[in-house]
């Protein structure tokens, strides 16, 4: 009995010695496991891959390959490897596409063929087997990438216009709508596109690749977004400052007020501007006020402008692709902040596609004979209604025949491009050339047509008046004026602070005999944007009428008689308060251009004189067909205007227009038969 218990006691204790080492080695086994497992994660995270990356270029781009002894065919690939990365790293950084593609091109073999990242260690970047666990930039980069293989610059504004993302929401304020597109919007959208075969893995490793690049060397989350053909993109533009939240402690009915509330940052905002709206995109963040800030460090720096500093505050430029940016900074900004305004991509866009209301059609061939009829013309309104795609898009209508010459302060019309065939130069300032010395030099360079992309200060708008005024056929400009009269005086006014003039009479006379007509554009609430107004300017002329019969009358009574008719007509024009008048030649009313006011004698006249004949004949019919219950055109160097008796329709369609009886009978005697 004493040696079987002796023996169980044996085979007992071996089985427990045996089971605790085999606990200990799982047990090790688990917890190597584990923290290979956690490696793994950890090395295929987009942090660590980002550091990979960094580590590669800067051994391409920094490596002294005399020292490596290599062939000499070999030394001239790496060298040409080392050039071509250094020069497309610089590049990616102005929003180059091409450079940016190489970049991430290497990115994308190096990482699966130097890092050995393969279709399961690369959920740990980004949880493509996991749709759950995915953010909604997550989503929304993948969304993106679907897009972009079908619709490339489009990617984005398909994906608005499929899922009618446009639409104001009452996302914030349940009384007032806003532009905003959620991160429930995004997941809904993801779930109706997205299955878990929909991606390859080159799909995924592509993703991975901009999530990295955008981090590394791009524009953060707008990255993507800058791309695509929208009217532009902001950042740091709402939200809470950082600076203000060391005043919190002391705003206790702020902090009450914002209880149960997510408080968004400066870094939280991420702006779109498409079709004319501002769009706030809810579910993308910089992440960070250090992220946002270097975007805006970078954004900028195309052409090297200079350093942004505390000294100087802001940073007006623009990118490699014509897009304006501009860039603030604290203490001059609440925040880190950039604007950039992206312009209409540089093919020819219509007057017909921009155009879209009743009547559309008398609008556009208006707009031509302005064009042809070599009329000085200013295309005013908001900033974001059009004016720019509308000045590029009539310059269609421009003779072939005649030369084009830009001033700019920035390259943004790009007419080269749309316009491959015409005679066009583009000038701007630079650090050492002034915008004068470059409209000097256009007054010896054959130009015909002068056009200024944006009479934004004082100094441009006398460029403009001088183009008008000696070096050129007509000139074409932009101006964000509200009204006309608003446009003369600031045009005026600016004349005065240049100290071109020192009289606001003299100075506004000089403008008014300029400008001939003004195209005013509207951008509604709703985003849709239309001619709200075509006006025509009517210069007056101050002629003094003496009677000097004085000397053939005998009594002193009808010599006082005479004085005084005299002295009114002189103190009359002496008080004229205006050197001009203007009228509305078409208005925008109730979604229909109408004519109104029919073009002046005078302009009409000159307007011929600067067509071909075959333009002349359409001219004329365009004039009676109008303004068909004016029924007026110029003829034979006479212009009249009449009313036909005969046609009841224009005697209806007067009373109708509520015309007076006096300006009735003017018309009327101006018939001829």
């Amino acid at each position: 009995m004493a040696l079987v218990f002796n023996i169980l006691l044996i085979i007992l204790l071996i089985v427990f010695v045996v089971g605790f080492v085999v606990y200990k080695v799982k047990k090790v086994d688990t917890k190597e496991a584990a923290d290979n497992l956690s490696r793994e994660k950890e090395k295929y995270s987009i942090d660590k891959m980002k550091e990979f990356i960094k580590k590669q270029f800067d051994e391409i781009t920094r490596m002294n390959l005399y020292d490596l002894a290599l062939s000499e065919e070999e030394f001239e690939r790496r060298k040409n490897v080392k050039y071509e990365l250094k020069k497309a790293l610089r590049g990616a950084g102005y929003a180059d596409k091409s450079d940016k593609k190489y970049v991430k091109t290497l990115m994308f073999d190096l990482l699966r063929n130097n890092y050995k990242v393969n279709s399961f260690n690369i959920n740990n970047a980004i949880p493509f087997d996991d749709f759950d666990a995915m953010t909604p930039q997550d989503k929304f980069e993948i969304l993106m990438h679907i897009y972009k293989k079908t619709y490339k610059a489009d990617a984005l504004t398909q994906i608005i216009t499929k899922y009618n993302l446009d639409f104001p929401k009452y996302e914030f304020d349940p009384e007032v709508p806003s532009y905003v597109i959620t991160a429930d919007e995004i997941s809904n959208i993801f779930a109706n596109e997205v299955s878990e075969d929909t991606l390859t893995f080159d799909d995924k490793l592509e993703i991975v690749v901009q999530r990295i690049y955008q981090e590394y060397k791009g524009y953060s989350v707008v990255d993507d977004i800058r791309d695509m053909n929208i009217d532009g993109v902001s950042g740091g533009v709402s939200g809470i400052p950082p600076s203000f939240l060391d005043q919190l402690s002391d705003m206790d009915d702020y902090i009450e007020q914002m209880k149960g509330k997510r408080l968004p940052m400066s870094y939280d905002s991420v702006w779109i501007f498409y079709k004319g709206k501002a769009t706030y995109l809810s579910f993308l963040s910089f992440g960070s006020e250090a992220e946002l800030k270097r975007v805006c460090q970078n954004i900028y720096k195309y052409n090297n402008p200079g350093q942004l500093s505390e000294s100087v505050g802001f940073k007006i430029n623009e990118m490699k692709d014509g897009s304006r940016v501009v860039v603030l900074r604290p203490n001059f900004s609440e925040s880190w902040a950039f604007f950039v305004r992206k312009f209409a991509p540089p093919t020819l866009i219509s007057a017909e596609q921009l155009l879209v209301h009743k009547n559309k059609e008398n609008v556009i061939e208006l707009l031509k004979y302005l064009i042809r009829g070599a009329r000085v013309t200013a295309i005013t309104g908001e900033q974001g209604c059009g004016k720019t795609t509308l000045l590029m898009a009539i310059m269609k209508y421009l003779y072939p025949t005649i030369t084009i010459r830009v001033q700019e302060t920035a390259f943004e019309l790009h007419l080269r491009k749309i316009y491959p065939y015409h005679n066009i130069l583009s000038l701007r300032e630079t650090d050492t050339i002034t915008g004068q010395m470059g409209l000097d030099v256009q007054k010896k360079t054959d130009g015909g047509v002068n056009i200024l992309g944006e009479v934004a200060t004082d100094p441009v708008a006398a460029w403009m008046i001088q183009m008008a005024q000696v070096a050129s056929k007509f000139t074409l400009f932009t101006h964000h004026a509200k009204t006309f009269p608003n446009l003369i005086t600031a045009l005026r006014n600016s004349l005065l602070k240049i100290g071109m003039f020192n009289s606001e009479n003299v100075a506004e006379v000089q403008v008014v005999q300029v400008i001939n007509f003004d195209i005013h554009l509207k951008r509604g609430t709703d985003g849709t944007r239309y001619i709200e107004r075509i006006t025509e300017c009517v210069p007056l002329e101050k002629k003094f009428n003496y009677n000097n019969d004085y000397r053939n009358i005998r009594d002193i009574n009808g010599k006082l008689d005479n004085f005084m008719d005299n002295a009114v007509e002189y103190f009359s024009h002496m008080t004229q308060t205006s050197n001009y008048t203007y009228h509305n030649i078409v208005e925008w009313v109730d979604g229909e251009y109408v004519f109104k006011h029919p073009i002046t004698e005078e302009n009409i006249k000159a307007m011929r004189d600067n067509m071909s004949p075959e333009d002349v004949k359409g001219f004329d019919n365009f004039l009676d067909t109008a303004w068909r219950w004016y029924n007026g055109y110029y003829n034979n160097d006479s212009y009249y205007t009449c009313f036909h008796f005969s046609n009841w329709y224009c005697i209806i369609t007067c009373i109708f227009k509520n015309i007076k009886k006096q300006i009735f009978k003017k018309f009327c005697t101006l018939y001829k038969r």
